[in-house]
């Protein structure tokens, strides 16, 4: 185990920053997909997260706010890196509140979308579009990292 998440970026630029983000399930099961992620300074505290932009009604979101918690994990040619711990969801279903209060979703949706490797030649049809999608931010707190990276 590492306190970094030096290979995870690394990892995880190697192949798009795309990972698989793990959520469990009411009965004890494991729901996951594929999703883009990047690591990032969280906008308040400075700390590094890692982020990801979910699309509004996705079956990970509502896993989210029963259980609070999600694994992502990169992988390349043999080497691999896996963070976990507490998630966070900053979105129109998931206002800020209490230690998030006063964070603008438009600049940090643009923040995880740009550490994960994206990039966008107009910003304004970006956000029109998070706000049309009811994007929601994502940001989980690494309590546990570990890999071959």
């Amino acid at each position: 185990m590492t306190n970094s998440l030096d290979a995870f970026t690394r990892i995880a630029a190697t192949d798009h920053f795309l990972a698989v983000v793990a959520v469990a399930r009411p009965d004890g099961s494991v729901q996951t997909s594929v999703v883009n992620a990047g690591v990032l300074e969280h906008p308040l505290t400075g700390e590094l997260v890692v982020g990801l932009v979910a699309q509004g009604g996705a079956a990970k979101l509502g896993l989210l706010r029963r259980n609070g918690r999600a694994s992502l994990t990169v992988y390349h040619d043999w080497r691999w890196s896996s963070v976990e711990g507490p998630a966070e969801l900053i979105g129109p279903d998931d206002p800020p509140g209490g230690p998030v209060d006063g964070i603008n979703l438009p600049v940090l949706l643009r923040a995880i979308f740009t550490s994960a490797g994206g990039a966008h030649d107009d910003w304004d049809t970006y956000d029109r579009v998070m706000v049309e999608e009811r994007r929601t931010a994502v940001l989980v707190h690494p309590e546990r990292v570990a890999g071959s990276g």
